[in-house]
């Protein structure tokens, strides 16, 4: 992977930085990319398992709140919820082409890429807290 990835592919990225320092006697920093990437990787499944209201769904994805609820009804999108209560995961969440990836970022500046060396070397350099 390059120095420009996704946040998704961020621990596969990490662990084999860690098997390439270990190689060359870095046990410390190997360890502390693995933490990292094991770390990343439990938020990450946090973050997708995150539940909607149809109407929060509705703000996410870009899709009216009645379309998602037919979407769930006919099954097309797992109920992460219960009947009568319908839910959409993250992880489920269609999005309309013209809706962001993140609505909640819509609004920000672009942050600029970091580089995966950027980020191990402010972790190491400021810690983990």
């Amino acid at each position: 992977m390059s120095d420009r990835t996704s946040v998704d592919g961020l621990p596969a990225d990490w662990r084999r930085q860690a098997k390439s320092l270990r190689r060359y006697g870095g046990e410390t920093p190997a360890a502390a990319l693995e933490r990292c990437a094991a770390d990343l990787e439990a938020t990450l499944v946090e973050r997708d398992e995150t539940t909607f209201s149809l109407v929060e769904a509705s703000r996410e994805s870009g899709y009216s709140a009645d379309h998602l609820g037919r979407l769930v009804r006919d099954g097309k999108i797992p109920n992460a919820g219960r009947p009568g209560a319908p839910r959409i995961a993250l992880r489920d969440l269609p999005r309309k082409a013209s809706a962001p990836a993140d609505p909640r970022l819509a609004g920000e500046p672009r942050r600029r890429d970091v580089s995966n060396v950027q980020i191990v070397q402010s972790i190491i350099e400021k810690g983990i807290e």
